[in-house]
């Protein structure tokens, strides 16, 4: 399937403007497990591939999942190894499985792929009260709770954490893109989240004056906020 050109530019904005701004949990993660030479890792749901260039940049040998073609192309031009469907059975298991927000039944299906004993990472919005964006999208995203989703996919717990991950913006229309490449604000056209709520020159005025209680005298966006992480491990 080919991407439309609104679907592109909305990938190439996570790309270029939003991506980074998750750097501190995947370090925070690889860190934890001490990502490394030797490690085989599986990212769900990758997007452009940040978290596996970071991986691999440690000497792991990276894999992506990535439904969206705009994105696995993207991805593709970071010359990552990222397919459309998890690889299952996998030729090698993976120890490592980086699931931070999967789609309905992506996690399911991505497990038989991980070694038993290997770590799933999970991820999602710290306390309400520590974490501005929700409140900046209207309410925001619901908060999973990641110690149900470990225990219904029969996951064994093996720790979490909590990393500060602000989101920064140079100004104000690059908090707006990126914000809306997320796909947590359903727009019109963009192919970003099930409700299709308002067109994009709606929502974009919407969201910069949402932004406004953000922005700093030199006109640079900061939004801060706390995510939670947990590990489990693969019992079978």
């Amino acid at each position: 399937m080919t991407p439309t050109p609104t679907a592109t530019l909305v990938a190439r904005d996570w790309a270029e403007i939003q991506e980074r701004m998750l750097v501190p949990l995947y370090e925070a993660v690889y860190d934890r497990l001490e990502v490394g030479p030797g490690t085989r890792l599986l990212g769900l749901d990758c997007g452009a591939g940040l978290a596996l260039l970071l991986a691999a940049g440690r000497g792991a040998a990276a894999t992506g999942v990535e439904a969206d073609p705009a994105l696995r192309a993207l991805a593709r031009e970071r010359l990552l190894e990222v397919v459309a469907a998890p690889p299952v059975p996998a030729a090698r298991p993976y120890d490592v499985l980086l699931a931070f927000e999967p789609a309905p039944g992506a996690l399911a299906s991505a497990l038989p792929a991980v070694r038993r004993g290997g770590a799933v990472v999970l991820a999602g919005w710290g306390p309400a009260e520590r974490c501005t964006v929700p409140a900046v999208l209207g309410g925001g995203p619901v908060v999973r709770d990641l110690d149900a989703v470990t225990e219904g996919a029969g996951l064994v717990p093996d720790g979490s954490g909590r990393v500060f991950c602000p989101f920064g913006y140079a100004d104000a229309d690059s908090a707006v893109r990126g914000l809306l490449s997320t796909g947590l604000y359903p727009v019109a056209g963009t192919g970003a989240g099930p409700g299709a709520a308002a067109d994009p020159a709606l929502a974009e005025k919407e969201l910069a004056e949402a932004l406004h209680p953000y922005e700093r005298a030199d006109g640079a966006v900061w939004l801060p906020n706390i995510l939670r992480y947990v590990i489990a491990r693969v019992a079978w």
